[in-house]
């Protein structure tokens, strides 16, 4: 199966942009108005530079105009009869084989640049084996289930670092509120992954960034030892693991610290389990 992702929308003609928007609206007082806000000058190093093509990004008419650009994109893929999505300027186009799918690739990619106008982003496009791209985040199996692209959980988990950092000087119950108001979005969004030992091991990794994030708080040995015994670790357990030379992410995956601040405890703290929240998403 092949593959291609267009994200290429700096590079948008303006006229052909216009000529399509004209077939469509009517009222030539909106028309200028969409014509100001294509060419609507953009900060570079200080300096507005005027845009003489592409649309402004992060605007509220950009997803608008790129729907409406790529439309005859769809109409012609549906000519030809391809299997596809596309979402905005985000595009996957299914065939059976690699040979159809680098046939397909230069076809499109030279109707986008000769009828449309647009420059292919050659850094993002391409053609591979359905199970080597993604797509908003997901990869696709050649068995058809949808499961969390690796980049998605590389990002999700570089948030979670930045809101566990040592630095940060707040309390847990604060850290869990932020995981959660965050962690919540995210798997309301991959709800529909059909590889759940990947949200599985995610919470397990989560709460061992956690109980790091603890231990460092407690820093001293006596302040250690005290923590885990008013969990319920016994004396002789807490005081070795407290004066241990191992540093905060080894003892984080110790078997007393997993004793005190097991599974249940961060239930007991509102710590949201994705794996648990995913299930009853899907129900």
């Amino acid at each position: 199966m092949g593959h291609l992702c267009d994200g290429s929308f700096d590079r948008v003609n303006h006229d052909i942009l216009m000529s399509r928007l004209s077939k469509r609206i009517d009222d030539k007082r909106l028309l200028k108005i969409i014509r100001r806000f294509l060419e609507a000058g953009m900060m570079k190093n200080g300096v507005c530079i005027n845009r003489v093509e592409g649309v402004p990004q992060g605007g509220p008419l950009s997803p608008l105009m790129s729907n409406i650009m790529l439309d005859e994109l769809d109409k012609e893929l549906e000519r030809r009869g391809h299997r596809f999505c596309r979402y905005a300027d985000d595009a996957n186009i299914y065939v059976q084989s690699l040979r159809a799918g680098e046939r397909v690739f230069n076809s499109v990619k030279s109707f986008l640049e000769e009828r449309l106008g647009l420059k292919v982003n050659e850094e993002k496009s391409g053609y591979a084996s359905v199970d080597e791209r993604q797509f908003l985040g997901y990869r696709l199996l050649r068995d058809g289930k949808l499961v969390i692209a690796a980049h998605s959980i590389d990002r999700v988990k570089d948030k979670i670092r930045g809101l566990t950092r040592r630095n940060r000087g707040v309390s847990v119950a604060k850290v869990i509120s932020d995981l959660n108001e965050s962690l919540r979005g995210w798997i309301n969004y991959f709800r529909l992954t059909e590889w759940p030992s990947d949200v599985r091991a995610l919470d397990s990794w989560i709460r061992r960034k956690l109980r790091c994030y603890r231990l460092k708080q407690r820093k001293r040995s006596f302040s250690i030892a005290k923590f885990l015994i008013s969990l319920g670790v016994p004396a002789e357990r807490s005081w070795p693991l407290a004066t241990s030379s191992k540093g905060w992410w080894r003892l984080s995956k110790t078997p007393p610290v997993h004793q005190a601040m097991s599974k249940v405890w961060f239930d007991e703290q509102g710590l949201i389990n994705l794996t648990q929240q995913m299930i009853l998403l899907n129900v």
